[in-house]
């Protein structure tokens, strides 16, 4: 049994200002902040001697790698996102970055933000370009019929309102 994973898409290389300053934020914390103590708790856990049963050089090495394998792909990302911070020549439809409020058949109201698949959270009502929603939206105006395919069947939403930041 072979341990390969196939390298996950990286999705749309766009961003928004906000979600750029959060990467760069966490890019920033891991290695002038969280780097410097794991490594300085490896160095003390590694002069106690024996290494091979100490458990805190162990974890902390596994911290080391997991820290620097994240700064990587915060570094290769950072450079290829490119951060869209201009509104749209038409702003009464769905661009990237436009907060969206849409019904659904049964009348229930939900706002989203279209953002890159680097700044998704569905609890802050951000949702990736690449998701099937975002997709069917791109384009559309106020009042426009949105139809989504999914595994309970198809779904059908209302544009209601478009906003831009």
């Amino acid at each position: 049994m072979s341990r390969y994973r196939p390298p996950r898409a990286a999705g749309t290389p766009l961003i928004t200002p906000e979600g750029e300053a959060r990467l760069r934020a966490e890019l920033h914390e891991l290695w002038h902040v969280r780097r410097p103590e794991v490594t300085r708790s490896v160095s003390e856990a590694a002069a106690q001697g024996d290494r091979s049963e100490n458990a805190e050089y162990t974890y902390g090495k596994k911290m080391l790698r997991e820290i620097d394998g994240r700064v990587r792909f915060l570094t290769k990302r950072l450079e290829k996102l490119k951060v869209v911070d201009t509104r749209p020549s038409d702003p009464n439809k769905v661009y990237f970055g436009a907060w969206v409020t849409v019904e659904d058949e049964d009348g229930n109201a939900s706002r989203y933000r279209i953002v890159g698949p680097d700044e998704l959270d569905l609890k802050l009502g951000l949702i990736s370009i690449d998701s099937p929603l975002a997709r069917a939206l791109i384009g559309k105006g106020l009042d426009a019929e949105v139809r989504v395919q999914t595994p309970t069947g198809d779904k059908f939403w209302y544009v209601i309102a478009i906003d831009y930041p």
